[in-house]
């Protein structure tokens, strides 16, 4: 889902990121308030008054997103649940969560809180600004519980991956103790509803409003396309789940000696078999690592003359896993780090690789022999 992050800081232990795109709608947002919203809502006052508020209007809106998804992480913190951080992006924020709840409750409580600090926030915003304050303060904090009054409604409908829909998957996971079909069942709501802020979407074009009707596409689509991710995920998590990495490894994988060129590397097995990264061996035992990443900062007219072992570094454990662990921790390591094939390590020896291509292919297989698992309505 996401680009390139920028740390910016910590919030009770989890970092906060930021994905370049958010820069894009930062900008929007603080020109919006500024040239939109404040001076049609609140006459006389001066230009520079106005640019002010908007850049403080978009800087509150944000750390209002920043803790509504911190409610989620601390509740998710509390249960023992593992949080890599939360991250904005051009759509909002999100809490990084790589594993599921392990039980209804759990969902439903972490789906909550965040709509709970959106609540709590709407409450205490509304009420600072009903004394008499100077019209930039006043201005400000009206906007304030306006705008995380519209985050938690948004927030609560039951279309997942809202948390509205996390809440309802919680409660048909809890009836029918199925958290695959209850995820299908919400995430054809997500769907649908996505669906529905398109069509949203094509009105306010016809209506002539394209900005209101470029947002109501790209928010549609992207939830619509999120809720389809999840349910996938999920299920692929669920195949893997029983299947150890032994079954699906390539236990003959391709290796690279140290000694030849990067040339040789790059003509005779990255344009040949496709792959960013091997493992290199001398007298069978694994020495290294080389992708294409260190490949490039090579010049080009120098790949003759450079050995493959001056652009080795360590098979961390990153991009390494054994043979008796399971698929679905593959396919998550895969995930966290960016990459799409492991090597399968057995006490320092390299027995094979393990590609996202491999799970894909077993995936594959075990739906068109078995189905997907979906149950309808």
């Amino acid at each position: 889902m996401f680009g390139k992050r920028i740390t910016l800081f910590k919030l009770f232990g989890f970092p906060i990121r930021i994905e370049m795109s958010w820069l894009i709608i930062a900008v929007l947002i603080t020109w919006s308030l500024a040239a939109g919203y404040f001076p049609q809502s609140y006459k006389n006052l001066s230009q520079a008054a106005y640019w002010i508020m908007g850049v403080i209007g978009a800087l509150g809106l944000f750390m209002c997103i920043i803790l509504h998804e911190l409610g989620h992480s601390l509740v998710a913190r509390h249960y023992g649940l593992k949080m890599k951080g939360i991250v904005l992006f051009i759509f909002g924020g999100v809490s990084e969560m790589p594993d599921e709840p392990a039980e209804p409750k759990v969902e439903f409580l972490m789906a909550l809180s965040g709509p709970a600090v959106s609540g709590a926030i709407a409450a205490v915003s509304y009420a600072a600004s009903l004394p008499a304050w100077p019209v930039p303060v006043k201005a400000l904090l009206s906007f304030l519980w306006q705008f995380n009054a519209v985050l938690l409604v948004f927030n609560l409908v039951p279309a997942f991956p809202l948390d509205g829909g996390r809440v309802l998957r919680a409660v048909l996971w809890r009836q029918k103790n199925d958290m695959l079909w209850a995820t299908n069942i919400t995430s054809q709501i997500g769907s649908a509803f996505g669906f529905f802020m398109v069509c949203m979407g094509v009105l306010s074009l016809i209506a002539g409003n394209v900005i209101g009707a470029v947002w109501w596409f790209l928010l549609g689509m992207f939830l619509s396309n999120a809720a389809k991710m999840s349910y996938q995920q999920l299920l692929w998590r669920q195949m893997l789940s029983k299947t150890k990495v032994e079954h699906l490894m390539n236990p003959e994988p391709k290796t690279v000696p140290p000694e030849i060129s990067t040339e040789e590397f790059v003509e005779n097995y990255v344009y040949r078999y496709h792959f960013n990264m091997f493992p290199a061996m001398r007298n069978g035992e694994i020495v290294g690592c080389v992708s294409t990443e260190e490949v490039k900062k090579v010049p080009r007219e120098q790949w003759a003359t450079h050995p493959v072992e001056e652009l080795l570094r360590p098979c961390s454990l990153e991009n390494t896993i054994g043979p008796d662990e399971g698929a679905q921790e593959a396919l998550k390591k895969m995930t966290s780090s960016g990459v799409s094939r492991l090597l399968v390590m057995r006490e320092n020896r390299l027995v094979g690789i393990i590609t996202l291509k491999d799970m894909r292919g077993y995936i594959a297989q075990r739906m068109e022999l078995e189905g997907d698992g979906r149950n309808t309505f």
